[in-house]
């Protein structure tokens, strides 16, 4: 009894750690780069954050609420992490858990990033936040924080 026991908790926190490492990819920047320029009717939202950036932090809700009232619509909202060094990815789950994030998490492990940057865009710094709004008709880049009205606002020029 107690060896069945034994294995329904073993089988329950290899099935706990499988179904976290389902949440999110881990991309490196030629993974990444087509998501960057698809030409197809949906508009995207990219976000590029860190779970030790606090206006990332701050910002976060905005997207998430974004998200949500936009999810029956043709906009894709895409949380990029910058997040790197030890545990990054359990760091990123526990983050995204706590708070409830339901976009599209990826997870760039690109050392590269003097490469990659100017990729994204040349306007690009690098510093964090930054976000990427694109369709196939139109492009902006912006290396700022957002609250919810005014990344709404960016979005709309976007889908009106």
């Amino acid at each position: 009894m107690k060896f069945k026991i034994l294995i329904c908790i073993i089988f329950f926190i290899v099935s706990a750690q499988k179904s976290q490492s389902q949440n999110y990819q881990v991309y490196n920047f030629n993974q990444l780069e087509p998501l960057l320029n698809l030409k197809n009717d949906t508009t995207y939202v990219i976000n590029f954050w860190a779970t030790w950036c606090k206006p990332c932090i701050e910002e976060m809700p905005a997207f998430n609420q974004l998200h949500l009232n936009y999810i029956s619509q043709k906009v894709a909202v895409i949380l990029v992490s910058l997040d790197f060094g030890n545990n990054y990815q359990s760091r990123i789950y526990k983050f995204a858990q706590k708070h409830s994030l339901k976009p599209q998490i990826i997870i760039l492990d690109d050392p590269k990033s003097n490469i990659w940057i100017d990729k994204v865009s040349p306007e690009w710094s690098g510093a964090i936040p930054a976000t990427l709004i694109y369709n196939r008709n139109k492009r902006m880049f912006f290396e700022q924080s957002f609250n919810y009205k005014e990344l709404e606002e960016k979005l709309k020029n976007f889908i009106e």
